[in-house]
Order: C-alpha cells, then structure tokens, then sequence
C-alpha cells in the first residue's frame, strides 16, 4: 500500500513539474513573459526528468506508460483551471479510462 501512495504522489509531482513548467515556457515564448520565466520553466522540466527515477517501480517502460495516463488527468484539470475550459463528459470519460490504465500497468499481479 505503501509503494502505491508513493508512486501516486510521484506521478502527480511530476505531471506537476512538467505542466507546470511547460506552461512557463508557453507563458515565455507565446504570452510574452520574460527569459527568466523561461528559464524557471527549463528548470522545472528537467526537475520533471529526476522525479520518475524516484518510483519504486524498476520499469522505465511501465513508469512511463502509467506516467503517460497520470499526465492525461492532471493536463485536463489544469486546463480547467487555469485556461478555465471545463472538461466535457468525453474528457472525463478518457481521463476515468487513463486512470484504470494506470492502475493494471502499474499494479496488476504479474
């Protein structure tokens, strides 16, 4: 139970880090925000990079694969709020699909 609620708080740090900073380099280079912006967001992107090896998990195939459905759920409510466009029931119903992706790439008994 442990290594699950570390690896879901890995994987929302890092979709953090790289929404986050990805939005700081959009915010630089699309909504006329200064270099240091920029840079903070290059600094963050590669901190996104360091957060995966922190996984429990020993496959950087499957980290990256649940990562991939962990990032779809945290992108759709970032958009929501922060772009304020409310997810539709077609976001919500692939989001829910991503999540359950997640949990047999991740945790199915092998």
């Amino acid at each position: 139970m442990v290594n699950i609620l570390l690896a879901l708080v890995l994987f929302v740090v890092a979709g953090f880090a790289e929404i986050g900073g990805g939005y700081l380099v959009w915010l630089w280079l699309r909504g006329g925000s200064g270099l240091l912006i920029g840079l903070a967001g290059g600094i963050v992107l590669m901190l996104y990079g360091v957060i995966p090896t922190l996984q429990p998990e020993g496959s950087f195939g499957r980290i990256y694969a649940a990562y991939g459905g962990i990032f779809v759920v945290l992108a759709t409510f970032w958009g929501w709020g922060i772009d304020h466009v409310k997810p539709d029931r077609f976001d919500l119903i692939g989001a829910a699909v991503c999540l359950s992706g997640v949990a047999i790439i991740m945790w199915a008994p092998r």
